[in-house]
């Protein structure tokens, strides 16, 4: 007979490690499981260097059952979240939990019971979760395509947790998608008929951003994505920080090719991200990059001697078109321009034949018309539950 589960408060740098590692012992029998990298998992729960936490704070969990870790959990608040608007989800009483792994049902009730009491003590009134632990890190529960692997900074979950969290008393409040398609093939004529057009509209120019000037590049997607996406549900500001902090962890998988900004009589209004699928050079790795992590790595990310990886999957993690142009014709035609000269550039020149985009919420009808008309279909759906505490 199982003994009680005990909780047990992560503090110092060795306990975040041993949180780490119950994520990798509960989740390596799983083929589609992805293992982070330690130093980013580890990063991540860092006050000091994850500059989250320069807006937000909480604590860590671990339930030990007989001697063995056996689940995980945080518990935290978001101070800009707090001051989301109520129809974009926020509100003064809302706090989130993340970062969730447990062995079984049992763990799991014991996990979230205990950290919907931390956030009752912190005096809010409903929680939103799995939000792990920013909205703009792996938001959301792995409901459907457990099958394969997650792209680069999505999640993956056991298909057991939907259920267990549910019996908790949670509701899905949001879906976010992920839509696939074979970028081998082109676009249907209609598409590639508004691409065509665009090419001859001399007020539209599409450009490939300039990586040796990263930080200029990436301050002007940044103040695109904050216009563009501000009225979206569960819509964040990103920090400066944030976004210095993202980039520095990012910038070996930015090519300029791969990234494009549409500009209209020279203004940049809308922009298009897209990476090569990091998880499928590290997949193997198992989380460490030494002794020999690190070459392997290096050398797939350079592609051997060529300076481009060869992959599989492109992810296109955002877009954005400025407010002003959202709804028009011209917003849906910048679009296909810029999926298209990256497709064309993820195939030829990076050997990709399987694209990702998203996540996009379910309700953002804008772009599930765009995923639509490409033929891509849902491949991954990620489900952000609320309940009353």
């Amino acid at each position: 007979m199982a003994g009680a589960i005990e909780i047990f408060h992560v503090k110092t740098v060795a306990d975040k490690k041993r949180f780490v590692e119950v994520q990798f012992a509960l989740n390596k029998a799983d083929p589609a499981w992805v293992p982070p990298l330690k130093m980013d998992a580890l990063e991540l729960l860092t006050p000091g260097k994850n500059p989250w936490f320069e807006h937000g704070h909480g604590d860590l969990f671990i339930a030990v059952r007989d001697g063995r870790d056996v689940g995980r959990i945080s518990a935290h608040i978001d101070h800009l979240w707090l001051d989301m608007p109520a129809e974009q989800g926020g509100g003064r009483d809302i706090g989130n939990w993340g970062l969730f792994e447990a062995v079984d049902q049992e763990v799991a009730n014991v996990l979230i019971g205990h950290a919907e009491d931390w956030l009752r003590k912190e005096g809010m009134t409903k929680a939103v979760g799995p939000i792990s632990i920013s909205i703009w890190d792996e938001p959301g529960l792995l409901i459907k395509g457990h099958d394969h692997s997650p792209t680069v900074m999505m999640g993956h979950h056991s298909p057991k947790y939907e259920a267990w969290i549910e019996a908790a008393g949670y509701a899905g409040i949001k879906d976010l998608n992920t839509y696939e398609l074979d970028i081998t093939k082109p676009f249907p004529p209609l598409i590639q008929r508004i691409v065509s057009s665009g090419e001859r509209n001399p007020r539209i120019t599409i450009r490939k951003v300039d990586k040796s000037k990263f930080k200029q590049e990436a301050e002007l997607i940044l103040s695109i994505l904050n216009d563009a996406w501000s009225d979206n549900w569960g819509f964040l500001p990103i920090t400066d920080a944030e976004i210095n902090y993202v980039g520095k962890k990012l910038k070996p998988i930015v090519f300029n090719e791969l990234i494009r900004i549409a500009e209209v009589e020279g203004e940049p209004v809308a922009f298009m991200m897209t990476w090569p699928d990091l998880n499928e050079m590290q997949k193997d790795l198992n989380g460490n990059l030494f002794p020999f992590g690190v070459v392997k790595l290096l050398w797939r990310l350079n592609g051997g001697f060529s300076g481009k990886p060869k992959v599989r999957t492109m992810r296109v993690p955002l877009m954005g078109v400025k407010k002003k142009l959202q709804a028009t014709r011209l917003a849906s035609q910048l679009a296909f321009m810029m999926i298209e000269y990256i497709r064309k550039d993820s195939v030829e020149l990076f050997g990709a034949s399987r694209g990702e985009i998203g996540w996009i919420l379910e309700d953002n009808q804008g772009m599930v018309s765009i995923a639509d008309a490409i033929e891509s279909h849902i491949n991954k759906v990620y489900r952000i539950y609320g309940k009353a505490l």
